[in-house]
């Protein structure tokens, strides 16, 4: 049995197939999966087309599930395994600028602007360059980690590319051996994150802080919607239940401090004017 995702992805290809060859002539005469029933009927005098549903009829309802990000613990331990500075490097900015991991490789060696904490970057897509906010923490790293490729005889020059790989022959490092880089860290763990985990850590973070306005995380995340970054707002279940409990502990400490009307009440002064009613 294939699951949701692979039924849906099947039929979309089908579907868009056989529409292909029905406006060629090439193909059948109707499309045996076409798409979804007419949702709503707009007046004639509107000129316009009735609107169809996105998916096809066939198409089965998929579950909504929140992207996946790494929690703290376990991106410290996932850190504590990387055994260079280069990758210790990668995965700061990658946990902190929210970049796509393609992207930060296209970095070149005068990106990094470390004095107003910025690194620049490709943007996939529209190709624009930007500069994106990145951790102190970041750059130390980076640097460590340039000052060790530059004694081993990596290339140095502003328009050179700022990662590369740690064996001779030195080559710029690809989105491949990246990810290999990673994988041999989950190896250790028996973990399996991925690359684009990453990139959902960091939104996440910077989504759910309230001192950050969510148009300026679209911004940093590079997202045309706005629609977009805010699958990130919604908490996780362990976040839920960890504020949940946070809740019931503040509960718990109130009453044992119940509420003092105002200052300097007594109430063992009622007793001296009514009397004791016990």
């Amino acid at each position: 049995m294939y699951s949701a995702a692979t039924r849906a992805h099947c039929e979309t290809v089908l579907r868009s197939f056989y529409a292909f060859h029905l406006e060629e002539g090439t193909g059948p005469i109707i499309n045996p999966f076409p798409a979804g029933r007419e949702r709503r009927r707009l007046p004639v005098v509107a000129g316009r087309a009735a609107r169809q549903s996105a998916g096809g009829r066939y198409r089965p309802s998929l579950p909504q599930r929140l992207p996946r990000r790494i929690p703290d613990d376990r991106f410290n331990e996932l850190f504590a395994a990387l055994r260079h500075h280069r990758d210790r490097a990668l995965l700061a900015f990658w946990v902190s600028n929210g970049a796509r991991a393609s992207e930060l490789l296209t970095s070149r060696q005068r990106d990094p602007l470390p004095g107003e904490q910025l690194l620049g970057v490709i943007r996939k897509g529209t190709r624009a360059y930007q500069q994106l906010p990145s951790s102190p923490d970041a750059f130390v790293w980076l640097r460590l980690y340039q000052e060790e490729a530059w004694r081993a005889g990596v290339p140095r020059g502003g328009s050179e590319a700022l990662w590369w790989t740690l064996r001779r022959p030195f080559r710029p490092l690809t989105y491949h051996a990246a990810r290999a880089m990673l994988n041999r860290a989950n190896a250790l763990l028996g973990a399996n994150w991925t690359l684009h985990d990453l990139r959902h850590t960091a939104a996440y973070r910077m989504a759910r802080d309230p001192g950050l306005a969510l148009t300026d995380v679209q911004w940093v995340l590079g997202h045309a919607q706005l629609s977009t970054t805010q699958i990130y707002v919604p908490a996780g279940r362990d976040e839920i239940v960890e504020a949940v409990l946070a809740h019931q502990q503040r509960r718990l400490r109130q009453a044992e401090f119940p509420a003092v009307p105002a200052d300097g009440y007594r109430a063992e002064s009622l007793n001296d004017l009514f009397g004791d009613t016990r």
